[in-house]
């Protein structure tokens, strides 16, 4: 059950309204990054796991979300307060009204739909979506990709607190992105609690594919490191001659039943192409200047720009 207390988490403070910012800070109000991208990931994973100690945690840190999601709410709010009352009551003249509104970003699009109130967009106006909660239900899985999540998180309102020089914003935006820190070092604590937490899931990997490393980008830029050399790594760089890995001929086959064999020769029979005709298109019969060579045939095409300026100035002449 949930119960709302009325005061903020962390108290916010906007010195000047400003429309333009409010849009940008809809990142992390419905953004793939933002706050209730992280309280509908975390509640689902908690729901859903049967661990008690990363349940609490999870539950916790999802409702802690939801308080994040109101702060930055109420900031944008506020960054809109002025050009929600001056577009209700038309308190501009209609040229600087419209100047406001579209100094930047989408803050037409939240003064006129929204009212000034925060949308559940990201800073372009994109709906919040459900796909951005990316939960598949193994704990070593989720807990990297929430690490990661914090991670993005607190990039974005460092951003975001280069924008502006609001000092009640910045740091509003300061207490937020810190929460992303403390919130990636539990995950970190609940993923390292598990004794066996790699590689994910159950089953583990083939032999000797877990320990090779494939050279497949080539050339000039060639860099060796821990990620590719050492005693755990058994290194490709002849990709070509080591093809295909596991044996085989490298060529893709499927079992068809008698029926199904006669019925995809018919088609192939059907749909067969013939190398050895040439047939007259409409890229043929419509070929002008600039097209280029489109055929053996002299149609009027042009094989070079000087050619294509000797056949137009013949046409004009």
């Amino acid at each position: 059950m949930f119960m709302h207390n009325k005061r903020l988490q962390y108290t916010v403070r906007v010195s000047e309204t400003n429309p333009v910012l409010a849009s940008m800070l809809l990142e992390q109000f419905g953004g793939p990054d933002g706050e209730l991208a992280a309280a509908m990931r975390y509640f689902t994973q908690g729901l859903g796991e049967v661990d008690p100690g990363r349940k609490d945690m999870l539950l916790d840190i999802a409702t802690e979300e939801l308080s994040h999601l109101e702060v930055i709410g109420s900031i944008v709010a506020m960054l809109n307060q002025g050009v929600k009352g001056e577009l209700a009551e038309a308190s501009l003249e209609e040229a600087e009204l419209f100047m406001k509104m579209n100094a930047g970003g989408d803050s037409h699009t939240q003064s006129l739909l929204y009212g000034g109130g925060p949308a559940l967009t990201n800073s372009s106006g994109v709906p919040w979506t459900a796909a951005y909660v990316d939960t598949r239900g193994d704990p070593t899985c989720d807990l990297r990709s929430n690490i990661a999540a914090e991670s993005r998180a607190k990039i974005i309102y460092e951003r975001l607190i280069n924008i502006t020089d609001d000092p009640g914003v910045k740091d509003a935006l300061g207490f937020l992105m810190t929460r992303e820190i403390a919130h990636q070092k539990s995950f970190e604590k609940a993923l390292y609690s598990i004794r066996e937490n790699f590689p994910p899931g159950k089953l583990p990997g083939v032999a000797p594919y877990t320990d090779m490393y494939v050279n497949a980008s080539q050339g000039e830029g060639d860099a060796q490191g821990p990620w590719n050399t050492g005693e755990q790594w058994e290194k490709i760089d002849d990709v070509e001659a080591e093809l295909p890995f596991g044996g085989g001929e490298g060529l893709p086959s499927v079992g068809l039943t008698e029926a199904e064999a006669d019925t995809a020769a018919a088609m192939m029979s059907r749909l067969k192409s013939d190398p050895h005709d040439d047939p007259l298109t409409g890229t043929e019969l419509g070929a002008g200047p600039g097209a280029g060579k489109v055929s053996d045939r002299d149609l009027g095409g042009a094989s070079d720009i000087e050619e294509a300026a000797a056949i137009a100035a013949a046409k004009t002449s």
